[in-house]
């Protein structure tokens, strides 16, 4: 495959032509900021209970704003990820944080006011063929009212709690780590966990905790100003218990998470056991953390860009119609960004641009397969976006655990196709590693960091809490997490796992584990349907943003996600991917001795 078909560097001029100095996103910035104003002057005027045409008007007003701002802001979020140093987009992020501030503080206005509506004024409005694709998001709205930040409290957001957030962004771009002579930005350093050379592996590791030892002071600081924020708006609102907020935001109740999470404490056993097997083969008795993402055989992990690219249009076609045709525009149209420099951010993600139905993919590919499973992952959102295209704008916001299912489920297809691949008992065992590493990070290392951020925000109740403690509750979380099987832990995990200060996201590690688990469920019957599935499949994803992760799932797959019987199932996979793993493993080493 020539490089010519496969850029490494994507596309933006197609959204505004012009970087962070077009002309064309600073109309659009000025136009939103109109329409914002426009419904503010309306809102002020409302007085009675709104009827169902004053009700639609102001909720396509609000689609029109909520897709106008995600626009803009996915732009400069892309701008910053390829160039964080640039202050262009730095001040357009800022706007449209200031912009979607606005939108919050109208919307929870609009929420209130439901609130208020009398019962049978609101079971009136509901039934209204008008209100009939918005009746999803008025009823959590309504129910959302109690919980929303007063106008003080929404106005501080942006230049508080977002900022905070923002500003660790900007922070951890700018580190340089320094390995064999040479300098690295954070996410190629951490990529280095996968590097064949255990010596470098092990280099990497150790310029990192020196980087991290220097700094936890700074980032200590970051991460209790940000939960400082948070716990002061859940009690402004009357929140006590901080998963109240993650489980609303995933639409999930609580018997559902504590189901998944049963089953998960239950089964660490075999994934100790892994470990443990790996470590022996690395001639250590316990699982060292940098040694964590080590390929099994390095001969089969190489992989240029576009050697990846090929395949991944290939696996996805073999899905299905849809999902191949979305790989090739993808690449196609310029879409990823993967170039291998320094200077990028850390952070591989996936933007949404819903005015122009596309989205926009960024990572550094390191020229690895889990590389290949880092680039499928992002464009699994991607995917999910692109099935969305059709569905009202103010139903296309799903929660976190069900933007995981989409793109754990497109890395089940390329592991999946590499597994059937295989021509060595090597090979399989390598598969293997690459998959039940994912187990590990959903069952063990997500665990932990669950584990640790509840423990952090109980304390952070009491008062600062320095990074010597910020240390001591990551290593005992890690340790629980892991049932012990985990040697010299990371415990400035708290410093480079972005997911700590997601502003807008609180929690976000159980949502990868339900969307792992969800997505081996629907794997299982996509072996099962063949291309057949794609159309189910498809539809699951159109229906994520406008109905509750349990409604979902039974009306899809026909399943009660509160039980644990459901997560069983899922399990049960991985499980047998160890057994097998330990079985080849131990075979191998009998063929060599």
């Amino acid at each position: 495959m020539t490089q010519t078909k496969y850029k490494t560097v994507w596309n933006l001029d197609s959204i505004f032509k012009g970087g962070s100095t077009s002309p064309e996103l600073h109309d659009h910035m000025k136009w939103t900021e109109a329409k914002i104003m426009e419904l503010e002057e309306m809102v002020k005027e409302w007085t009675a209970v709104l009827d169902s045409d004053q009700l639609v008007d102001v909720l396509n007003r609000l689609r029109d704003i909520k897709m106008s701002v995600s626009q803009a802001r996915s732009y400069a979020i892309c701008l910053l990820s390829e160039n964080p140093k640039d202050q262009g987009p730095q001040f357009y992020r800022g706007e449209s944080t200031a912009l979607q501030s606005k939108y919050d503080s109208i919307n929870s206005d609009l929420k209130r006011k439901l609130a208020h509506t009398e019962e049978s004024e609101w079971m009136s409005l509901l039934a209204s063929e008008d209100l009939k694709e918005y009746r999803f998001t008025l009823q959590e709205w309504r129910e959302e009212a109690d919980r929303e930040p007063s106008q003080e409290v929404s106005d501080l957001m942006a230049d508080g709690y977002h900022a905070w957030g923002q500003f660790y962004q900007s922070f951890m771009s700018s580190i340089k780590v320094q390995v064999k002579g040479q300098d690295f930005s954070v996410g190629q350093a951490i990529n280095l966990r996968s590097h064949h050379d255990a010596s470098i592996r092990k280099e990497s590791h150790e310029a990192l905790v020196e980087k991290w030892t220097g700094l936890e002071g700074q980032f200590a600081q970051i991460l209790n100003h940000l939960a400082g924020f948070r716990l002061n708006m859940y009690k402004s609102v009357g929140i006590e218990d901080v998963l109240h907020v993650p489980l609303a935001q995933n639409r999930m109740k609580e018997e559902t998470l504590n189901a998944m999470f049963s089953v998960m404490e239950r089964y660490k056993e075999p994934f100790a056991q892994y470990l443990n097997v790996k470590a022996d083969m690395n001639g250590d008795a316990k699982m060292k953390s940098y040694h964590f993402w080590s390929p099994m055989n390095h001969h089969h992990q190489g992989m240029e860009y576009g050697e990846a690219a090929a395949l991944v249009e290939e696996q996805f076609l073999a899905f299905g119609t849809e999902m191949g045709q979305f790989a090739e525009t993808a690449f196609r149209e310029g879409w990823v960004e993967a170039e291998n420099r320094p200077g990028k951010s850390a952070v591989p993600i996936c933007a949404a641009f819903p005015l122009t139905g596309e989205s926009r993919v960024f990572l550094t590919f390191p020229g690895t397969f889990k590389g290949v499973l880092t680039l499928v992952h992002e464009l699994g959102h991607a995917f999910h976006n692109h099935a969305m295209k059709s569905v009202n704008g103010m139903n296309k916001s799903y929660p976190m655990s069900l933007a995981e299912t989409a793109s754990t489920f497109a890395e089940m297809i390329i592991l999946e196709a590499a597994m059937e691949k295989a021509e060595t008992e090597e090979e399989k065992l390598f598969i293997l590693d690459e998959k039940l590493k994912r187990s590990v990070m959903n069952f063990m290392n997500l665990h932990a960091r669950f584990i640790f951020e509840k423990n952090f925000h109980e304390e952070r109740k009491k008062g600062f809490v320095p990074a010597s403690r910020l240390n001591e509750l990551m290593e005992a979380a890690l340790e629980e997490g892991y049932a012990g099987s985990l040697d010299e832990v990371p415990i400035h995990s708290w410093v480079w796992t972005p997911h700590f200060y997601k502003t807008e996201s609180p929690f976000y590690n159980f949502p990868y584990t339900f969307g792992y688990l969800l997505a081996l469920n629907l794997f299982v019957r996509a072996k099962e349907m063949g291309k057949g599935f794609e159309e189910q499949y498809m539809n699951l994803l159109r229906d994520s943003g406008r109905m509750s992760a349990e409604e979902l799932v039974m009306k899809h797959l026909g399943e009660d996600i509160t039980e644990e019987a459901f997560w069983e199932k899922g399990m049960a996979l991985c499980v047998e991917d160890s057994e097998e793993f330990v079985r080849l493993a131990a075979y191998l080493h009998k063929e060599e001795t």
